[in-house]
């Protein structure tokens, strides 16, 4: 099998909602890593020295590759990347390897033929 890992930067109050998506689209489980701060276009505005920006989750989710666009565009809907600046973003990159899914490749082969 080969995989991709979704890489995804979002608000904190859009992170369960991108969970949901990704899970709905076939995503056996995720990393969440709290509290990351990011910078685009504008830099965030301060007041008295302080950054007055929310904060954000980073998610890293590894799916099967048959799977990931599917579940890419699902995250992109959840996080409503497309309507807003600055919501968050979403990518998808190549895996060269992966260890400890064993319990996880049946599951993963039987959505897939599910699905797809």
């Amino acid at each position: 099998m080969k995989f991709k890992l979704i890489v995804t930067i979002v608000s904190d109050e859009k992170a369960d909602d991108v969970l949901d998506a990704a899970r709905k689209f076939g995503a056996t489980g995720c990393t969440v890593i709290t509290n990351a701060r990011g910078e685009g276009l504008n830099p965030p505005k301060t007041f008295l020295g302080l950054t007055l920006t929310g904060q954000s989750d980073v998610v890293l989710t590894l799916v099967e590759e048959h799977m990931s666009q599917r579940i890419l565009e699902a995250i992109g809907e959840a996080g409503e990347f497309d309507g807003e600046p600055g919501s968050g973003v979403a990518f998808q990159l190549d895996i060269e390897d992966v260890i400890g899914l064993g319990s996880q490749i049946p599951t993963l082969r039987q959505e897939i033929e599910d699905k797809i």
